[in-house]
């Protein structure tokens, strides 16, 4: 079950997505809010997994309510202006949906979401679980404790190991929902690491974003949204 909060300045608008939502008896709507300082209010409050927010809104946008969100906690873009998609993406938004919303990209943008502590238990793999991985002309198991980052590149992710880069047919969110939150950081939209193989953390060019350096020198892009969340895995207070 995903605990869900309403942010929209518009009564009808929200009443649409109510309706649109009871179609799905996985999401519980807890709360609605009417601008971002009634969202703030109820995301401190309340126990919220997922926020369907819009962009325009009087004083505080959308946009910039998402960088103040939680990193653990969810959110969908319902918008009617498709001039934001970029920078949704680039704060990691779960999906961007135009409004009217269609009910089937709706549900494409649910399935999308990452299980919660509310719905089905996250069962993540063993650091011992063996991936069979192609390098060359020969295939190998690969631990996963051997494996320190995951990389989005199409419809596949690249899987960087001692012995190399391979390739699986499957999405970053997929891979992301076996992975023990402890043990790997979502750098961003492309880019699953292993903590621990994380030797350097420097600025990036893009301001409030990083580079995180790993211990074979890959370096990988830390979005803006994330960054202040990998400082703190590194915090020792």
């Amino acid at each position: 079950m995903y605990n869900c909060l309403l942010v929209d300045d518009e009564r009808l608008a929200r009443a649409e997505l109510k309706r649109l939502l009871s179609a799905h008896p996985e999401c519980v709507i807890v709360a609605e809010a009417a601008n971002a300082s009634e969202a703030l209010t109820c995301l401190t409050t309340q126990s919220i997994d997922l926020v369907f927010l819009d962009i325009q809104m009087p004083g505080i946008t959308g946009l910039q309510l998402a960088q103040q969100i939680q990193a653990s906690t969810q959110f969908i873009f319902c918008t009617a202006y498709n001039s934001f998609a970029l920078n949704a993406f680039e704060l990691n938004a779960v999906d961007y949906l135009l409004k009217p919303i269609a009910p089937e990209r709706l549900a494409k943008a649910l399935q999308k979401l990452r299980p919660t502590s509310n719905s089905a238990a996250a069962h993540y793999l063993a650091e011992q679980h063996g991936i069979l991985l192609k390098f060359g002309d020969s295939q190998r198991v690969v631990k996963l404790s051997e494996i320190s980052r995951f990389e989005s590149i199409g419809n596949h992710a690249a899987v960087y190991t001692p012995y190399g880069k391979s390739f699986i047919h499957s999405s970053l969110s997929k891979i992301e929902q076996k992975l023990d939150p402890a043990l790997f950081f979502k750098a961003s939209r492309a880019d699953i690491v292993r903590i621990s193989a994380i030797s350097q953390i420097e600025p990036a060019i893009a301001e409030g974003s990083l580079i995180a350096v790993l211990d074979d020198g890959q370096q990988v892009d830390v979005s803006r949204r994330q960054a202040q969340l990998l400082k703190q895995q590194f915090s020792a207070f």
